[in-house]
């Protein structure tokens, strides 16, 4: 396990506008969610100790990134070893809220830091792709789905709605998130810059050398500091009997093959490589947040505020719930009907 750290000693007043974050890049224990839960405690642990009080996780670190999966599907065909597959993944999902989502929150009061967790959330039998929030009180914050999966994510994972785009005000900063290609779209981001965004988390399965230009930018773009959290996986780290179809980094097809190479990252609102991107190993990637930095990049650009033109471009963001199913009650009917009656 490596630490990537860039950290400043801090001294006197300043100390308020500085806060120490972590991104944990490390690989989840596939369809063993009790012991990928021990795995995130003991490393909630560690960056605490090293003072931080934000640690963001990877994109569905608990329930697992099902890279290379292919459930048994192609178009038109399916199987029963696939079915089986899913059968397995939507157990090592978890219910938001849960015993799974208490206890996160007792590791985040426990250690006192803010928790972000990528998670793979079960709503009856369909899976989202989930970011779940934490205070350092232990508190369970609220959650944001995945708006669009992407891919043949999208056979597997619902798709979320306006509801769960929060950002959080917390003592630490403006905390929300975008899930992986989330961040490719413009619209999305600009509604979490609209909500005043200001620890703009990444959890991510992009590995790639692009996707840290994309971080750049967004970081720049919103004025905001970016921690992108990738996992770190090797062949070895996955099922044994489940059909794969992987694409292997650096094309050496063993156990010890990298399968998702990390590249978690730490940028500042000034466009400041603060820490990482670690494409080596498991790790922590540690940095120190300078908040004065969002005031220092916002004189020159503010996406939102004195850089926008809303006399010619305007977003709405519907943050209504979109449920498949709606009952109403006879009772409430018959008072409907009887108020109908009296006008």
């Amino acid at each position: 396990m490596s630490t990537l750290k860039n950290t400043t000693q801090v001294n006197g007043d300043s100390s308020s506008s500085m806060v120490r974050a972590t991104i944990v890049q490390a690989s989840t224990v596939y369809n063993d969610t009790p012991k990928t839960i021990e795995k995130a405690e003991k490393l909630i642990a560690e960056a605490a100790s090293n003072g931080s009080k934000l640690v963001v996780f990877p994109e569905g670190f608990i329930g697992g990134y099902p890279r290379g999966f292919r459930f048994g599907i192609a178009v038109g065909i399916h199987n029963e070893d696939g079915r089986d597959e899913f059968r397995k993944y939507h157990a090592s999902a978890i219910h938001v809220p849960g015993p799974e989502v208490d206890k996160l929150a007792e590791l985040a009061r426990k250690n006192n830091v803010y928790l972000v967790m990528g998670a793979i959330e079960k709503d009856g039998y369909t899976l989202y792709c989930t970011a779940l929030f934490f205070s350092s009180e232990g508190r369970f914050l609220g959650k944001h789905r995945k708006v669009m999966p992407t891919s043949f994510e999208r056979c597997i994972w619902g798709f979320g709605d306006g509801s769960t785009i929060h950002v959080y005000d917390t003592p630490i900063g403006k905390l929300g998130a975008a899930i992986c290609w989330e961040n490719r779209m413009p619209l999305y981001r600009t509604s979490l810059y609209g909500k005043g965004v200001e620890l703009y988390c990444a959890p991510t399965a992009d590995g790639s050398k692009e996707w840290q230009s994309s971080m750049m930018h967004i970081a720049m773009e919103g004025g905001c500091f970016v921690l992108s959290a990738c996992q770190f996986c090797l062949r070895k780290d996955f099922p044994k009997d489940v059909d794969h179809l992987f694409t292997d980094w650096y094309n050496e097809q063993h156990d010890e093959a990298i399968v998702s190479q990390g590249g978690s990252v730490i940028i500042s609102p000034l466009g400041k490589v603060l820490a990482g991107p670690n494409f080596e190993s498991e790790g922590l990637v540690t940095a120190d947040l300078d908040l004065g930095d969002i005031a220092r990049a916002k004189l020159y650009f503010d996406v939102v505020g004195h850089y926008s033109k809303p006399d010619i471009f305007n977003l709405t963001v519907n943050e209504h719930p979109k449920k498949p199913v709606t009952f109403v009650s006879k009772a409430v009917k018959a008072e409907d009907d009887s108020e109908s009656t009296e006008k």
